[in-house]
């Protein structure tokens, strides 16, 4: 059976379990079964390749010691064995980095998951699915990697989880254009799904890793940190399908609570790509973390101000901030004027409203920068919707090819009806807001004539005074 076959009757099995409730637990259930099977198989390859390999696993707990066989325990038996002997099994654990890195990631994996399904003969029918596929099986790898991709998208309509997911071209088009090299070290401070993480293995595989020597490289130089369980285990199995071994580098924390003063030049990277958080607030004292004439509660100026101290002197960002980050005035104005003084922002794209529908439909931009060097001027470019579409949508987001006119305008820059610059002059006498738009765009002004307004008033008046009789009939 096709592998895309597989996980919709996966997804079909679990709709039937009453445990279930929703399409984020039914993902949180199928990702961490995967991962078991998934870190399964590639223990069989490791067994073949080091005959004194021992698992982090204890034998029992194993998926190929209760899983393999499709005529294993199931029923009463199986939720019993689930939710008393595996989960308490991998939740305790007693691995640190430093003891076995892929042990700890196991133990971390599990601390924050659940059993969601109640059936044990649904779970041993989802179980028997997943033994399909073989992660160790090229072909099958490469489908699970398309299919993987949709089940991330598939957070987009998970209610909040929706938050994790960066479109596809997004991440792509970022780090194409920031062009990680072998060896860089490349961070992620909210990694979510690893969209970007991804994406950045695939461009440096394709490209430069041509010995055993340039994948170790590659596997010791993808770093992340993700706050929340679901996107974490998410992105610790995206990374394992994408070649990275022990994803020990991806850490489950927040990013913005080690006081800004305590890193330390060991701890900065060359390359830092991003959709951090934004519109929300963090909780009481994450931003005494941060120099005090800094200090805010907003997530996404917090990150900004993260990214540019992590940045090594010469290290590059390509990041997505809301226009509520390019504009503002008091503490925002005053991390933007670091920002500039810092780093040379020498790029804003400018995206239209509805890239990350339906999970958000605020207006976004991608902005390009360097550190240490000062801004002398700004490029925008306006990013144009395709033809004939009036908004991105679930079954219509934005694809990668739509970024073709930027990479070409990218290598050769002229100011034309969608791309202008602004000098750093203009921006700092304008409160150094960065939220300019473009010169050439008329705004679209919806006109009424005075007879219209006039009409439009009464029939407001007419309704008020009707609510207000019914209001009164009924005292």
């Amino acid at each position: 059976m096709a592998i895309s076959n597989v996980i919709k009757s996966i997804q079909d099995i679990m709709r039937q379990d009453t445990g279930v409730d929703g399409d984020a637990q039914r993902i949180s259930q199928l990702v961490w079964m995967l991962f078991l099977k998934l870190f399964d198989d590639k223990e069989s390859e490791y067994e073949l390749l080091d005959k004194n390999y021992v698992s982090p696993i204890p034998e029992k707990l194993r998926w190929r010691s209760w899983a393999k066989n499709d005529e294993g325990i199931t029923g009463d038996d199986l939720v019993e064995f689930v939710n008393d002997k595996l989960f308490k099994g991998l939740k305790e654990l007693a691995f640190s980095t430093h003891d076995d890195s892929r042990g700890y990631i196991v133990k971390e994996v599990f601390e924050d998951s659940y059993n969601y399904m109640k059936s044990g003969t649904l779970i041993r029918q989802v179980i028997n699915k997943i033994n399909e596929i073989d992660f160790n099986l090229a072909g099958d790898r490469h489908i699970f990697n398309d299919i993987y991709e949709k089940i991330l998208k598939d957070l987009q309509s998970a209610g909040n989880a929706g938050e994790y997911y960066t479109p596809r071209a997004i991440t792509q088009f970022i780090v194409e254009i920031i062009e990680p090299k072998l060896g860089d070290k490349i961070l992620d401070p909210a990694c979510g799904t690893g969209g970007f993480l991804t994406s950045s293995i695939e461009l440096i595989r394709k490209k430069q890793v041509k010995t055993a020597h340039d994948n170790k490289k590659l596997q010791d130089s993808i770093f992340g940190i993700e706050k929340k369980p679901l996107p974490h285990l998410l992105c610790i199995t995206n990374l394992m399908l994408h070649g990275i071994e022990v994803p020990d580098k991806i850490r489950r924390d927040n990013a913005l609570i080690k006081p800004l003063r305590e890193y330390q030049e060991k701890d900065r990277v060359n390359v830092i790509v991003t959709n951090p958080p934004f519109g929300g607030i963090e909780e009481d004292g994450v931003e005494s973390n941060f120099p005090s004439q800094y200090r805010t509660k907003e997530t996404a100026d917090l990150f900004l101000l993260l990214i540019i101290n992590l940045l090594k002197n010469g290290g590059q960002a390509g990041i997505v901030l809301p226009d509520g980050s390019l504009g503002g005035e008091g503490v925002k104005a005053k991390i933007r004027e670091l920002w500039l003084k810092e780093c040379n922002l020498h790029t804003i794209i400018r995206l239209p409203n509805s890239v990350f529908a339906p999970y958000a439909t605020v207006a976004t931009n991608l902005l390009f920068f360097t550190k240490g060097e000062p801004t002398k001027e700004v490029w925008y470019y306006d990013h144009q919707l395709p033809t004939g579409q009036k908004s991105y949508s679930k079954t219509k987001p934005i694809q990668l090819f739509e970024f073709d006119p930027i990479k070409l305008w990218w290598r050769d820059r002229k100011e034309g009806d969608f791309s202008w610059k602004v000098k750093i002059e203009d921006i700092k006498n304008n409160g150094w807001s960065l939220d300019i738009k473009n010169p050439k765009k008329k705004e679209e002004v919806v006109g009424h004539t005075s007879e219209e307004l006039i009409k439009m008033l009464e029939d407001s008046l007419k309704k008020s005074e009707n609510i207000l009789k019914s209001i009164k009939s009924e005292l």
